[in-house]
């Protein structure tokens, strides 16, 4: 066991946790969005403060790495990055779909012979980063970027898998996957108390991502949208 300072900005959620010997010591949340950039950092020094109060040395910092908020993914992963460098310490990147998956498992009692996990996080329009896992955790999908239709994951339900659908981009696909075989669970987000399970499997197995040169899974390049700007549509047609 070890001790870990967890960091999670991949949705509208900033939270930061610190867990010890496999329990959560202490943890700070912000659900309103968009308050990562101001609250972050304030959370990180309370957690710090606490373990020195605690006398506790961190083992290591554990980061979600995504897929999900480019800006709340750059803004994570850079303050993960200070602290591991600053206290010369691993680096742990947890992927926010797993994340997902294994908080729907922990909270959600599903009585299904054959259960494949679908998490979902929100992208643009009808798309979302989504995967399929296993309860122990294979990959059957790999994390990707899907636009939903009413064809999305037909493959396997025809093979007789029940579908347990959770995150912010499942309401997307409530509108257009409405097989019998398919569950979603409402209100689970992706948080620091519950990056524990699997922040410490990788302590355990020294899978850690490298300080200086890792990157989000941001499985798509970011686009940037242009306000609309009449004026200036008005300015270039009078020229």
């Amino acid at each position: 066991m070890a001790n870990i300072l967890h960091i999670e900005t991949s949705t509208d959620v900033c939270s930061v946790a610190l867990t010890s010997e496999g329990q959560v010591l202490d943890h700070n949340e912000n659900y309103e969005g968009q308050t990562h950039a101001t609250l972050l950092s304030e959370y990180v020094q309370n957690m710090l403060k606490y373990a020195r109060s605690r006398e506790l040395k961190l083992d290591a910092i554990a980061v979600s790495i995504g897929p999900g908020s480019y800006t709340g993914l750059r803004i994570g992963l850079s303050e993960s990055k200070g602290l591991a460098f600053g206290l010369d310490i691993p680096l742990i990147g947890v992927n926010t779909l797993q994340l997902l998956t294994v908080s729907t498992m922990f909270n959600h009692f599903i009585d299904e012979d054959k259960v494949l996990y679908v998490p979902m996080i929100d992208a643009r329009r009808m798309e979302v980063y989504t995967a399929a896992y296993s309860p122990a955790l294979e990959a059957i999908i790999e994390p990707q970027a899907m636009i939903l239709d009413e064809h999305s994951f037909k493959d396997l339900l025809s093979q007789g898998y029940t579908l347990v659908m959770m995150g912010n981009g499942s309401t997307k696909a409530q509108t257009v996957i409405t097989h019998e075989r398919v569950r979603f669970i409402d209100g689970v987000k992706p948080v620091a108390v519950d990056m524990l399970a699997l922040a410490e499997r990788a302590w355990r197995e020294k899978d850690f991502i490298d300080v200086a040169y890792s990157t989000p899974l941001y499985l798509k390049e970011f686009q940037a949208t242009r306000p609309r700007n009449p004026l200036g549509k008005q300015l270039e047609t009078n020229n």
